[in-house]
């Protein structure tokens, strides 16, 4: 009798533990890839940034050769302060949402910027002009990549938390789905060319 008790105790233990690791080990994983996801979204956060330094730089520029075109200045000025003051969530989607439509923005404004330049052939032909809208053209490349990366972390974490039984464990921990990235507005549509 005293053997079989032992043994009971001795399956109890085995199980109560393998639980323990298994709950354990979903957990820390889940804590990995979140802290993956927030990483990443850092990464996108400073590509903004790096984008948001170099404009008043190229501002300053286009302000040299196109005083006339204050509107356009004023409105990449004015664009550029609110990019940089909204807040992102990344575990809300309205938020993340709000934030890329700020950065988007920016974007436009930054293209009506761009675009003042096939007005002066002499903005066009400045050395300093020239070297901004490359770094600017190399941002806009690491932006669209790093977004594209956080998606796919994103996409790793709301895939792990979601598998039977690690979306009890994630209820209880309090893990929910984090947001992505999506094509603004419109992005769906061909833009027409005339000529």
């Amino acid at each position: 009798m005293k053997r079989k008790g032992l043994i009971i105790l001795l399956i109890v233990a085995i199980v109560v533990i393998a639980l323990y690791s298994g709950i354990k080990g979903s957990y820390n994983n889940m804590v990995v890839r979140s802290e993956a996801v927030s990483a990443q979204m850092s990464n996108v956060e400073n590509q903004y940034q790096r984008r948001a330094d170099l404009i008043p730089n190229l501002v300053n520029t286009v302000k040299g050769y196109a005083s006339h075109e204050q509107t356009t200045l004023e409105g990449v000025v004015e664009a550029r302060a609110k990019a940089t003051q909204t807040k992102i969530n990344i575990d809300d989607a309205a938020s993340l949402s709000k934030y890329t439509e700020a950065q988007g923005e920016l974007s436009s404004a930054l293209n009506r910027l761009m675009a003042i330049s096939e007005s002066y052939p002499d903005l066009k032909a400045n050395q300093n002009f020239r070297d901004l809208q490359t770094q600017l053209e190399g941002t806009e490349n690491r932006i669209s990549v790093e977004r594209r990366k956080y998606n796919e972390a994103a996409q790793g974490f709301n895939t792990y938390i979601k598998m039977f039984p690690r979306n009890i464990l994630a209820g209880m921990f309090g893990f929910a789905p984090k947001a992505y990235f999506e094509a603004q507005a419109g992005a769906e549509q061909v833009p027409q060319v005339q000529f």
